[in-house]
């Protein structure tokens, strides 16, 4: 059996969610976010850093699954979610957890089926793929998405993400 904990990292909120897989079959372990006060950059990735680090401890996952930074319009808004998915990194590095870094297409297309899947969609694919009563909230839907497609991408059936390009 494997333990993930998927991490959806935020400068204000942080989701996180754990599943074990085993043969294809995932179940549901925990979910939810890390809140972070307001105030200096630094004191909110140690809060990101010592909450990742207490589900770490908790846990005791053997992998991490992150997603990667992207970029739409906002550089700095992508600067301090790098910087918060550093903290995170971190915190598994520290902890000798193996991190596993998605796009947020491939987790998407990995969960929904379309890379291009809006956040009601993976809320809902993530309630049903786990057999949940309700819908995770946003944050911890899109982390425990990132374990779900950790799961696939170990059982060996991760979908990549169409270019858009014909060949």
């Amino acid at each position: 059996m494997t333990r993930i904990l998927g991490i959806d990292p935020g400068s204000r909120l942080t989701g996180f969610g754990l599943i074990d897989a085993q043969r294809g079959r995932a179940q549901y372990v925990e979910s939810g976010v890390i809140r972070i006060d307001p105030g200096p950059l630094d004191a909110r990735l140690a809060c990101i850093f010592s909450g990742i680090t207490e589900l770490l401890t908790e846990f005791r996952p053997t992998s991490v699954s992150i997603e990667n930074v992207f970029v739409q319009h906002n550089v700095a808004s992508a600067l301090k979610l790098g910087q918060a998915r550093g903290a995170a990194i971190v915190a598994a590095a520290v902890a000798g957890v193996m991190v596993a870094e998605y796009t947020p297409a491939e987790i998407k297309l990995s969960v929904v089926g379309n890379g291009r899947a809006a956040k009601a969609q993976v809320q809902f694919m993530v309630s049903r793929l786990l057999g949940l009563a309700a819908l995770p909230r946003v944050d911890a839907a899109d982390a425990l998405a990132g374990a779900l497609c950790h799961a696939q991408h170990l059982a060996g059936g991760v979908p990549r993400p169409r270019t858009g390009r014909r060949r």
